[in-house]
């Protein structure tokens, strides 16, 4: 039976689920500097040389999204970080043939730096290759310096993101693309996504209000922060969007090995032994958090083993049922 949303991939009403972000490597941990080094790789720019067989390995364990950055540039000035490197449509078609059940989600495309009706075919191209797992988060973008060299209007790209929300919606649903405002039969769009719509997502704020948001938007992916704050937003969304949208955050881990190691916050996220992290993500999924997208950049640990144990000793513990949560 086919579903009728990959955010049911990542939004289960017992459990949140786990996701992981790209790219996937430990380059930010000590070790992983002193490889970058010896490489002679820039500072920002991620060891691929794994992925592949680490998505793979992800997905065989049951996390429920990959999800990767939209980069265009890297910008070793102003912003130190290359993203997940290649192409993100490029990169989504790829990780569709070589994964089965996880969800492919980008935090996020740039949708105003791009034409409409390309971000709309390459999108369903990506929905219909990976058999309806497409989660498109979206978003304004926060990089100036990626609009000149486009010879677009930074400060223009609230509007921009606007319009372009309104014309994938438009383009993927039957009765021929958007002209001028009017929709031309003649004209369709191939491939069609195997999602009855491809479910949209925004990062930040879009330089958009809350209304708009939750009026627009399936789903909202926040930056990670406070245990207090992510409450907040959580609240705010599912009061906002009757319950309806889905609500994700993102969080940089440093598992240790010893699980009874208290929490240390680093960058965006914490070190911290498993029954710490088991109890901050229980709190997250008892405030309203469907999925955590987690970042193992400044992981000390190598990714394959920190997986390992995600999956095998937090994953199942993520129950939102009120004896879990007490326990």
């Amino acid at each position: 039976m086919k579903k009728n949303s990959a955010l049911e991939l990542i939004r289960k009403p017992d459990h949140m689920t786990l996701g992981i972000e790209l790219p996937l490597d430990n380059d930010w941990s000590p070790a992983g500097e002193a490889r970058r080094a010896a490489q002679g790789r820039p500072r920002g720019v991620p060891d691929l040389s794994a992925q592949t067989d680490l998505v793979r390995r992800a997905d065989d364990l049951g996390f429920s999204a990959i999800w990767m950055r939209d980069v265009p540039v890297f910008d070793q000035v102003n912003m130190g970080d290359a993203g997940s490197v290649y192409d993100v449509f490029t990169l989504l078609g790829f990780l569709a043939g070589v994964t089965r059940r996880v969800a492919l989600g980008t935090a996020a495309v740039v949708l105003p730096i791009r034409h409409p009706l390309m971000t709309a075919k390459a999108a369903a191209s990506v929905d219909a290759l990976s058999g309806g797992r497409l989660i498109l988060g979206v978003a304004s973008g926060d990089r100036p310096v990626e609009y000149p060299l486009l010879g677009l209007d930074f400060e223009a790209r609230g509007e921009a993101f606007r319009e372009a929300v309104t014309y994938l919606r438009a383009a993927w649903q039957p009765g021929g693309l958007p002209v001028n405002g009017e929709r031309t039969p003649a004209l369709d769009l191939l491939p069609r996504p195997v999602q009855p719509t491809i479910p949209l997502v925004v990062a930040g704020q879009a330089r958009q209000d809350d209304a708009w948001l939750a009026a627009h938007m399936d789903g909202r992916f926040v930056y990670p922060g406070s245990l207090d704050k992510t409450a907040r937003q959580a609240r705010g969304w599912t009061d906002a969007t009757a319950g309806h949208g889905a609500f994700i955050s993102a969080f940089h881990l440093d598992l240790l090995d010893q699980a009874d190691a208290p929490a240390t916050p680093i960058r965006f996220g914490a070190r911290v032994g498993r029954k710490g992290l088991v109890a901050h993500f229980r709190a997250l999924a008892a405030a309203g958090v469907d999925h955590v997208a987690i970042n193992l950049r400044q992981s000390a640990r190598p990714p394959a083993e920190v997986l390992d144990e995600l999956a095998s000793d937090v994953m199942p513990m993520l129950t939102r049922k009120p004896a879990a949560l007490a326990a």
